[in-house]
């Protein structure tokens, strides 16, 4: 395939590598600030060429970045938290334009493995009405946004399948929480690529599920992934879409 890439911080770069890794053309790298990209802006000279485009950027640009790229008519691969209560917009705009996009919290092939390995312990925590759940996200002091998306996404999958949690909770808790309540703290300090707690706890005991991410070539090389699997494809995808193909 022919990539280009929106977005060449550390996971643009990560992206690149496993393009190359995986054989597909980069035919172009687009970020107003990095001296290194082949373009500015995104316009019908930089995505000429493209198969599919891959974004990775900031929330306060990534709903303005869909909308250029789909009125250029190429597929689209949105790995850019915190813009979901924009989606509504975002799912007119691929429809309308004959695209196809997807788009997730977490591209990476273990998270969403975790996903799946939380959802089975949510259904038995659902009948063990003695344990109480909580939460933990730890990431680099450079991550634009907190909570981060996959937490948000674990924390649905908790609420969704354990019936005693109505809520999650994000903030700083200033009075006592509530049982119907599930508390996801948030960490951001130094070069921290990304870890995910879960834990359920009892007078008797304690069980801890936890992801950890060694580095960004787990997420880049779902994010490239996904931009193989919507060849062909119109419409909006979420990452879970993929994923379910994937682990069929």
């Amino acid at each position: 395939m022919k990539i280009a890439i929106v977005g060449y911080g550390r996971m643009g770069k990560e992206i690149e590598k496993v393009c190359k890794a995986r054989k597909h053309e980069l035919v172009a790298i687009i970020d107003p600030s990095e001296p290194n990209a082949t373009h500015k802006a995104i316009n019908a000279d930089a995505l000429k060429n493209a198969d599919a485009v891959i974004e990775f950027t900031h929330p306060s640009q990534a709903v303005s970045n869909i909308e250029k790229i789909a009125s250029l008519k190429k597929n689209i691969v949105v790995g850019t938290t915190g813009w979901h209560s924009e989606l509504k917009k975002v799912n007119d705009t691929v429809n309308k334009q004959g695209v196809a996009m997807i788009y997730g919290t977490n591209f990476s092939l273990g998270v969403n493995i975790f996903y799946r390995i939380i959802e089975s312990a949510a259904a038995l925590i659902d009948r063990a009405e003695n344990y109480d759940i909580y939460g933990m996200e730890m990431h680099h002091a450079g991550k634009a946004d907190s909570p981060s998306g996959t937490a948000k996404s674990i924390a649905d999958i908790l609420l969704s399948n354990i019936r005693r949690k109505k809520k999650a909770v994000y903030d700083k808790l200033e009075k006592q929480i509530s049982p119907d309540e599930v508390h996801f703290t948030s960490v951001r300090a130094g070069s921290l690529p990304g870890t995910h707690i879960v834990g359920f706890d009892s007078a008797q005991d304690k069980i801890e599920l936890r992801h950890d991410a060694k580095g960004r070539e787990g997420f880049a090389l779902g994010a490239v992934m996904a931009a193989e699997w919507l060849d062909g494809k119109k419409g909006l995808f979420t990452v879970s879409d993929f994923m379910s193909e994937y682990f069929k």
